[in-house]
């Protein structure tokens, strides 16, 4: 307030209507230790707010010859809304710095964990495959748009002046504009007249004194005089400007933007900084709720690097900075919300929806203030578990891979079937006679009768180079590479049942990979995403058929896997079926993670790019 106050007098020195001297005595006694904060407070019940008692003290500490120029043409609310935006400015400069560390943290956590490997969960419980390089991704993002939102609000943060109710009147008429600037002269008269009346007794005024410095008796013309000599009546365009010209002044002496209109009732910029810092909590708030899901002991995937102690328990390392944090997200949003019920407000000045916004604004810009500092210190210093998140991944015995299952499974079997099937298997692990999903898949699968073309499900497949043209399993042709194969099976053979199912489940024995090896592990350890995809030249590009190398005839015709009648000008669904050599293709939760990867190396380029 004191700094709205000397700006002020600063502002209209610059344009000659305030001696160069009595700013620099408005600026010497603006400094905060001369004044008790306590006793303002006291005394601002009085008046309903706390600018009116400052004004006071604030004249008499300026001196008789600066008085005049004290708080001109000027009220509480302008004072009070303008010293609300610095203090916001401010706030957020630090609160920004913490933010934009907090994201940095976040992608170095993306980057170093693009490809371990954990669980995803919805609704609490185990869902899919994920990385926790993208959780940390979208941690990145989320505080990326924080600080994002949080530097436009604050860059354009107005000053507050508008005088009395708004209409900038008494800045207009003020006769202590030079004559320059005026068509009536008199200037000097006029000045001199108006400050005939100064302040008379003690250094701190008198209660009558300091009654007229309020809403309705000084504020308007000089905010601190009893008494006040008229000005002449009449208007002009640029006594309308050189108004316009002082608000564009006060506005650059204290670094805010200049306001389109004064805004007292129109809280545009008090709802954009409640709508920011409620985004900024929830962002950081996001963050501790992770870490403390993932941190509890039977989870044990993150944890703090320095714990909080219990007064109780010894052994107890608490989750202290999530927990401010999370205290701190469900705070803000209440307190926004205050904030933007303050924008119905009525007449010129509202009664109450100004004066709530003065606690619910400090407190939502202490709140994120505090947890923007939490989650820097936080996110510099989490320790990760990968051995844990990769243990949590077979908890259930491998039922992530299920969606997975389903999808490749599609195929051979038709939707509604695969997820029949995918389902029952997923019921019977852990409490049928197989303790995994892979066993259990396997075992469903090798007692199901499904027509192919595969001959040979006891013999060990042929490179694709050495097995005849006709007559072969397309899904064979690949037994190593768990790509998946086109499903055109050869018109001449006969429909064997099971053999496709019981070649999946019988090879998948002898020719699974080892644990921690192949592409999934390569995945999971290394990082990068692995091409479970055919390469062509062209997407456009006739395909091979994996035995001969040959295009297809667009003419042949084709035979559902399920009944082996020629469908209507359509492939089976997807196009494509499960190499029947690798039940791994079906079953590791680490497989076709390659657009999680995607997105990891998108949100940090993106922040680059920022």
């Amino acid at each position: 307030m004191l700094d709205a106050e000397a700006a002020l007098t600063r502002a209209q020195a610059r344009l000659g209507v305030a001696p160069p001297e009595a700013a620099e005595a408005v600026d010497a006694a603006a400094r905060a230790d001369r004044f008790d904060v306590r006793d303002l407070a006291l005394r601002a019940r009085a008046g309903g707010n706390p600018v009116i008692p400052l004004v006071a003290d604030l004249t008499a500490l300026a001196g008789k010859s600066a008085a005049p120029y004290v708080h001109r043409g000027a009220t509480s609310q302008d004072v009070l809304d303008t010293a609300m935006m610095l203090v916001a400015t401010r706030t957020l400069g630090p609160v920004l710095d913490d933010l934009t560390a907090a994201a940095e943290a976040a992608g170095r956590l993306a980057a170093e964990h693009r490809g371990t490997v954990q669980a995803a969960r919805t609704l609490t419980q185990q869902a899919v495959p994920t990385t926790f390089g993208l959780k940390a991704a979208g941690w990145q993002l989320l505080l990326t748009d924080a600080a994002e939102r949080l530097t436009r609000v604050r860059d354009g943060l107005p000053a507050q002046l508008g005088g009395a109710a708004g209409t900038l009147a008494a800045f207009e008429a003020d006769a202590a504009w030079p004559a320059t600037d005026r068509e009536q002269t008199g200037h000097a008269s006029l000045l001199a007249a108006t400050t005939a009346t100064e302040w008379d007794g003690p250094t701190r005024p008198t209660a009558d004194q300091e009654s007229v410095v309020g809403e309705d008796a000084g504020e308007g013309t000089d905010g601190a005089l009893r008494e006040h000599t008229a000005l002449p009546q009449e208007s002009s365009t640029s006594d309308a400007t050189r108004s316009l010209r002082l608000v564009a002044q006060y506005a650059s002496e204290l670094g805010l933007a200049e306001p389109l209109l004064p805004w007292h009732v129109l809280r545009t910029p008090v709802a954009d900084l409640a709508g920011a810092l409620a985004f900024a909590s929830g962002a950081l708030g996001k963050v501790a709720a992770d870490v403390l899901v993932m941190g509890r002991t039977e989870i044990g995937e993150l944890a703090e690097g320095t714990g909080g102690g219990s007064s109780a328990m010894p052994h107890k390392a608490n989750p202290v900075r999530a927990t401010l944090i999370a205290a701190a997200a469900r705070q803000v949003p209440a307190l926004a919300s205050v904030l933007y019920a303050s924008m119905a407000a009525e007449d010129e000045r509202p009664a109450g929806a100004w004066h709530a916004e003065w606690p619910s604004l400090r407190s939502a810009l202490r709140l994120v203030g505090g947890a923007a500092r939490d989650a820097a210190e936080l996110l510099a210093d989490l320790r990760v578990d990968t051995d844990r998140m990769r243990a949590n991944l077979a908890a259930n015995g491998g039922l992530l891979a299920a969606e997975q299952a389903a999808v490749r499974l599609e195929p051979l079997l038709g939707r509604g079937e695969a997820r029949r099937l995918v389902e029952r298997v997923a019921t019977s692990v852990g409490t049928g006679t197989e303790p995994t999903f892979e066993a259990a898949l396997r075992a469903e699968l090798a007692s199901l009768d499904i027509p192919s073309t595969d001959h040979s499900a006891a013999q060990p497949p042929t490179p694709p180079a050495e097995q005849p043209s006709q007559a072969t399993d397309p899904a064979a042709a690949a037994p190593h590479s768990g790509e998946p194969q086109r499903t055109e099976p050869n018109t001449t053979s006969s429909t064997a049942p099971s053999n496709a199912a019981r070649s999946l489940a019988a090879s998948a024995d002898a020719q699974q990979p080892a644990q921690e090896s192949g592409p999934a592990a390569d995945a999971a350890h290394s990082g990068e995403p692995q091409n479970t995809e055919p390469n062509t030249a062209s997407s456009t590009a006739p395909r091979n058929t994996p035995a001969t190398g040959e295009a297809p005839s667009s003419t042949a015709p084709q035979r559902t896997p399920a009944t082996g009648e020629a469908p209507s000008g359509a492939e089976p669904v997807g196009g494509r079926r499960p190499a029947s050599s690798d039940l791994s293709a079906l079953t590791d939760p680490a497989r076709h993670l390659g657009a999680a990867f995607a997105l990891v190396d998108r949100v940090l380029l993106a922040r680059k790019a920022r």
